[in-house]
């Protein structure tokens, strides 16, 4: 069974329910106010206007110990996606976990913000959700080139396929 995530953040008035949970202290500037309202728009762009979406952003030891129980893997990993859905058709429900350690780790490697970071992991996840997959190089790299195209039509991107770069103050 997937980890629990409670809703702790949600906009009224909106058909698309993102909550977030943090279980690792918050960076700075928050995440609260900024991750959920982008993940949203973010999920607009690409035709998700209803359903709900989870979001729990972990440690490296939260997230190896989710990677092997889920996924059977060792170690740790930026996202995990659970799909809450019986029908795949049905809107969007989902928990998604983002590891913020990892974030930490590949925002230094990519000179951008951890937030934007974890955006990726957030809209990663998301892209799960509609269906994109990430197993063969060809849509491992379908599935990054959407990301790109998604964070770049906000002004963040792209964030996966960039060199280093100066770190902005997003």
């Amino acid at each position: 069974m997937p980890p629990r995530i409670t809703p702790r953040i949600q906009a009224p008035r909106s058909r698309l329910a993102i909550s977030l949970q943090l279980d690792v202290p918050d960076i700075r500037p928050p995440l609260g106010r900024w991750l959920v309202p982008q993940l949203r728009g973010l999920a607009s762009l690409a035709g998700v206007h209803t359903g709900s979406l989870n979001l729990l952003v972990v440690d490296d030891r939260s997230m190896s110990d989710y990677h092997v129980r889920f996924s059977g893997v060792a170690g740790t990993t930026d996202v995990l996606t659970f799909d809450l859905r019986d029908d795949p058709a049905a809107a969007v429900e989902g928990d998604l976990v983002l590891c913020l350690d990892e974030a930490r780790r590949q925002a230094e490697k990519r000179g951008h913000p951890v937030r934007v970071e974890l955006l990726l992991y957030a809209l990663h996840g998301l892209l799960h959700l509609l269906g994109y997959d990430d197993h063969s190089p060809r849509q491992r790299s379908e599935m990054h080139k959407a990301e790109d195209r998604l964070l770049a039509h906000v002004g963040l991107g792209p964030v996966y396929h960039t060199p280093k770069r100066r770190a902005s103050r997003v």
